[in-house]
């Protein structure tokens, strides 16, 4: 089961992750703080205060999004009426007050089954790779938001598990399920995620260097976790000063991951140089040919595609192979040879 945690201060939601994270798989946000794909959520578990009206505005915004998820569990600090009657009234199904008590919150998910849930069962499928990731991107995006610690291995069997789903069911299958139950940054991030693992693959990579890819694709845009949401979810066309701020995320997913033990050098770099182009018109630091690295190379011809393949709401969803004549156009950019390599990937793998 994938329970999703909201509060509104970091203590918070660290106690009682630490808790449900001894069971189910859990995701979180901060009130108030980056926006989160919320696709695949099961159950909600909120510890804020009710007393606080702004508290309160930003909870009812946030529930309005999630109003499909049927268990909703309120943890409020006191018995007092106004604090329990407040979390009725924003949909909680069920109040546990009073100090948090770990048996008495796992009790309420012992029994509790979805009948509807997004996934099979099967831990070999698509879908349920796709909600490995998302669970895996969640839990980064929110940790980055909030100043806690990236879980490293975590982020890198999700990856483990979308190489297994392409390597077994391909990649055509790969695009269809993620497009299908995954949205906005988390959408784009498991997009790259598997053209990166087929590109790999169909190069014949060792699987060390498969590895690379996926997890380099995991942690890529990282970054954006520091976007304002406004800006990160415009559904539109960025005026030059929202550009100038989305083009922070390279430098920004650097800074957050460089002292994290577990993230290579190699990762580092790509992380902060995907949008680098041969031709020295990328950034964040205008590398040219020569000091650009073959693991970028690839995740950058990944990037670009899959973000031109996108399903977006505002816009129609650009066919693999229109896609792939946007990348042969862009001569001096992206490595030629490259380019020529992805054909199979991008029209016929």
């Amino acid at each position: 089961m994938l329970i999703h945690v909201i509060s509104d201060t970091t203590a918070r939601l660290v106690c009682v992750r630490t808790i449900l994270e001894r069971k189910h798989a859990v995701t979180s946000e901060l009130l108030g703080a980056v926006s989160i794909q919320r696709s695949s959520i099961q159950a909600l578990v909120v510890k804020a205060d009710l007393q606080s009206i702004e508290t309160i505005c930003m909870l009812k915004k946030v529930l309005a999004s999630l109003s499909r998820v049927q268990k909703r569990i309120f943890l409020v600090e006191n018995a007092a009426h106004l604090s329990i009657s407040q979390a009725y009234a924003l949909g909680a199904t069920s109040v546990l007050s009073g100090p948090i008590n770990a048996a008495r919150l796992l009790k309420e998910f012992a029994d509790y089954t979805v009948a509807d849930s997004c996934y099979p069962a099967d831990p070999g499928s698509s879908e349920a790779a796709a909600a490995s990731g998302e669970v895996a991107l969640a839990s980064m995006f929110t940790a980055i938001a909030g100043g806690l610690s990236v879980d490293v291995t975590g982020v890198r069997n999700a990856g483990a598990d979308i190489a297994a789903a392409i390597e077994e069911h391909g990649l055509a299958e790969w695009l269809a399920t993620v497009r299908r139950h995954h949205e906005g940054t988390y959408q784009h991030c498991l997009l790259v995620a598997g053209v990166a693992v087929d590109f790999g693959l169909s190069l014949d990579f060792p699987k060390c260097q498969v590895e690379r890819l996926y997890s380099s694709a995991m942690f890529h845009d990282i970054g954006k976790a520091t976007i304002p949401p406004a800006v990160l979810d415009k559904p539109g066309r960025l005026d030059p000063q929202e550009r100038a701020l989305i083009e922070t995320h390279p430098v920004a997913g650097y800074n957050a991951l460089k002292d994290t033990a577990g993230i290579s050098a190699e990762i580092l770099d790509a992380v902060r140089h995907h949008h680098e182009y041969l031709d020295g018109s990328g950034y964040p630091d205008q590398l040219c040919a020569e000091s650009i690295c073959d693991l970028v190379r690839v995740l950058t011809v990944s990037d670009i595609f899959a973000a031109l393949i996108e399903a977006r709401p505002y816009k129609a969803t650009m066919s693999r192979a229109d896609a792939y004549d946007l990348l042969c156009g862009m001569n001096g950019k992206l490595e030629k040879p490259l380019v020529t390599a992805f054909k199979a990937v991008a029209l016929s793998r």
